[in-house]
């Protein structure tokens, strides 16, 4: 699965890692709006960690997320000139992106962030 087949429809990337306390606390944030938002492609993209210790996370904070993708290179972190987790990309309905958040996301700023991109 590659990014550019989430085209067509709002997406939100996120990119995490199990170790990065400030994503650990805002994986709720954006499970909660994957559930809320469902014309909006949300998409996690964990930076470094094997499958099996991803999953293991994920199950272990029973967090039920689709589209969680493995980055193991950080190659969408560099491609974005990002290294800083968690990173977050709003990219509008045509791929474009149009916004970004380095740092932890809030319920608010999340929202404000997903009308930007629009339905």
């Amino acid at each position: 699965m590659q990014l550019a087949e989430f085209k067509g429809k709002p997406t939100v990337v996120n990119l995490w890692a199990t170790w990065c306390p400030p994503c650990v606390r805002e994986m709720p944030v954006l499970q909660k709006a994957q559930a809320d938002h469902p014309g909006v492609n949300f998409v996690f993209v964990n930076q470094g960690e094997s499958a099996d210790k991803v999953a293991a996370w994920l199950v272990a904070r029973k967090l039920s997320l689709r589209n969680v993708l493995l980055d193991g290179q950080g190659q969408i972190g560099a491609a974005f000139k990002q290294r800083a987790l968690p990173t977050t990309l709003f990219f509008n309905a045509k791929g474009q992106l149009v916004s970004m958040r380095v740092g932890e996301l809030s319920a608010a700023t999340l929202t404000e962030r997903l009308q930007a991109v629009g339905p």
